[in-house]
């Protein structure tokens, strides 16, 4: 996840398709128009103010490694999850896994989430 204005799309502009999702307020899933694999996704709650970026769309994605493993109560039996990655039925409270660094970008971004939900809400 990383602030969208942080973001260089070096390709194609992606198609953007709204998808459902288990919270009822759906996504947006940016895709390549051509193979149609995702690319980065804009979740309901901060919109387009982040990306939700797929590090296998990434020139170097061995660069970033997973650092917790989330919403695994729906993986597949097969999927070994035993490793020193952090892991998660569900989400998981952002204090206890992302860095000071991380915290304090996401506090700076707050006031545009908050703007665009309110706006979204129709308060704006």
């Amino acid at each position: 996840m990383i602030e969208s204005d942080r973001v260089t799309n070096l390709g194609v502009e992606p198609e953007i398709v709204n998808t459902p999702s288990a919270s009822g307020k759906g996504q947006k899933i940016a895709r390549c128009p051509v193979c149609k694999v995702a690319v980065w996704s804009h979740y309901a709650g901060a919109g387009p103010i982040t990306k939700f970026i797929r590090v296998g769309t990434l020139d170097n994605p061995d660069l970033l490694p997973p650092d917790v493993h989330i919403f695994t109560q729906s993986k597949q039996p097969w999927v070994d999850l035993s490793g020193a990655v952090r892991v998660y039925s569900e989400y998981y409270e952002r204090e206890e896994v992302w860095s000071q660094e991380s915290l304090a970008r996401r506090e700076a971004l707050l006031p545009h989430i908050e703007a665009y939900q309110a706006a979204m809400r129709g308060d704006a």
